[in-house]
């Protein structure tokens, strides 16, 4: 294909795509994969012409406007080259040495903008061993060409079952969890929860309204609040849950997992917020749970999504998710503290508000504000959302088996979500059976070795309570 072939080749950006590469946003994920052996980067360049670039046009093309000033995507030739960095560190350090230099290098890849003159992508080869692997793969990917969904589906067709090449990825279930109540389809209970359902629909997208304009969450050990907060130094730390537990806990309250996870961060937050600034332990604070808006049964491939029609939002490649504003609840006092409350107040909360379409009606609400106002302005309405939350949840689930990139076992990964004006981000992949927590802090405001102590501290003290109260005999 000629160079002017290629760069006659346009296509609309879809409006979330404009909105996350703005003027007021410019929205980012890190996606972390951990080397079980050293790196050998010698088939970088010939897997990303022939693998990765395939994947997507919009792996191969940028941003432009066209004659009305419409954004649109417009491939490229793509220097593989000007896109895959290989950092050198010094020289045979120790593993916790490595470990430093890889929190530094990750902070400084999140604040460094995309270039908008080449496709909106990099690649980070990190060659020295950390106490977590023999080396480390950076995949930097603007959130302009797709949302996780998209986006892990990208990056899992670059890696094969580390077992047998042969066979399939699988992966946990995707389907809702069993309804306790096996009559909960009764048309008697059915005119109830379609009254309240419109009920938490006005309520809830009200809120929304007023969280996104004026109505901003306390200033407190986790949440600065000034203006470009983007843009300040992060760290980026994880921790890991064994799946078993969060299982035991979930069938000991019969609740789902996010539930348990949901309540541990809550938690964990409070806890944190206690032992910083005792005063601002309950200080009003609201957490944006990401809530992917598609019905999906599992990861389709990368052709279905390709060739996926209009109205097949549930298959198209693309950003397609909203928010949920999910209040933390308070933390009582010492003597009167029962941890499951977290769990229980996180899954009511939550399934309240799923049981809303106020999801729908704010992205409705967008559209029109990009229809009548533009994209710029709606950028600014989202950006205001971010804002004045303290913190943003979002979580994937990774293949139940080890994955390998280019015959390299992946022991491990996790992703971060990038550029969002809030001083802390919180991610969950689930992989092998495990989940990998990460979590993005404000450099100079949060501790991040004591909030994620505070973590794991709610977790364990969770897991006793749950499993203590397994064991009591129902009376």
């Amino acid at each position: 294909m000629s160079k002017e072939e290629v760069n006659q080749e346009e296509e609309p950006v879809s409006p979330t795509g404009q909105y996350f590469n703005s003027s007021v946003l410019s929205v980012s994920i890190l996606a972390v994969l951990e080397s079980q052996i050293p790196i050998n980067d010698s088939p970088t360049l010939t897997l990303l012409r022939d693998v990765f670039l395939p994947i997507n046009p919009r792996f191969s093309s940028i941003m432009v406007r066209d004659k009305n000033g419409v954004k649109q995507w417009r491939r490229v030739d793509v220097k593989l080259k000007d896109h895959v960095k290989v950092p050198i560190f010094p020289a045979g350090m120790s593993p916790e040495f490595y470990d430093e230099y890889l929190r530094d290098y990750l902070s400084n890849i999140a604040m460094d903008q995309l270039s908008q003159i080449k496709p909106l992508w990099e690649i980070h080869i990190i060659k020295y061993p950390t106490t977590s692997a023999a080396g480390n793969v950076v995949f930097k990917l603007h959130h302009a060409l797709g949302d996780g969904f998209s986006l892990m589906g990208a990056l899992l067709s670059c890696l094969q079952r580390a077992d047998d090449p042969s066979l399939p990825l699988t992966f946990p279930s995707f389907g809702a969890s069993a309804k306790l109540d096996s009559e909960e389809h009764s048309i008697f209970r059915g005119v109830p929860q379609a009254i309240s359902g419109l009920l938490n629909t006005i309520s809830d997208f009200g809120w929304s309204l007023m969280k996104s304009s004026f109505v901003e969450d306390d200033r407190t050990p986790v949440r600065s609040g000034d203006e470009g907060v983007e843009f300040r130094p992060i760290n980026i730390t994880t921790m890991t849950f064994c799946l078993d537990q969060i299982k035991q806990i979930k069938a000991s309250l019969k609740v789902t997992i996010n539930d348990v996870i949901a309540g541990a961060i809550f938690m964990g937050t409070r806890l944190y917020m206690e032992e910083t600034k005792h005063e601002l332990i309950n200080a009003k604070s609201t957490a944006l749970v990401l809530l992917n808006t598609r019905n999906i049964g599992g990861y389709k491939s990368l052709n279905q999504m390709a060739v996926a029609k209009s109205d097949d939002e549930d298959t198209l490649w693309g950003n397609q998710f909203g928010f949920l504003h999910v209040p933390l609840p308070e933390l009582k006092d010492e003597s009167a503290r029962d941890p499951l409350e977290f769990v229980f107040k996180a899954q009511q909360i939550i399934q309240r508000k799923k049981n809303s379409a106020a999801v729908y009606l704010t992205g409705s609400l967008l559209e029109a504000v990009r229809k009548y106002r533009g994209p710029e302005a709606t950028a600014k309405y989202i950006h205001s959302t971010l804002k004045n939350s303290s913190m943003t949840i979002s979580n994937m689930i990774g293949p139940m088996e080890q994955m390998a990139l280019a015959n390299h076992p992946i022991k491990g990964l996790y992703f971060m979500v990038v550029g969002v004006p809030q001083s802390l981000t919180i991610t969950m992949m689930s992989y092998m059976r495990k989940l990998r927590v990460a979590v993005g802090t404000e450099k100079e405001l949060i501790d991040s070795n004591k909030f994620k102590s505070c973590i794991q501290n709610a977790f364990d003290i969770l897991f006793k309570a749950a499993v203590k109260s397994e064991s009591q005999p129902n009376i």
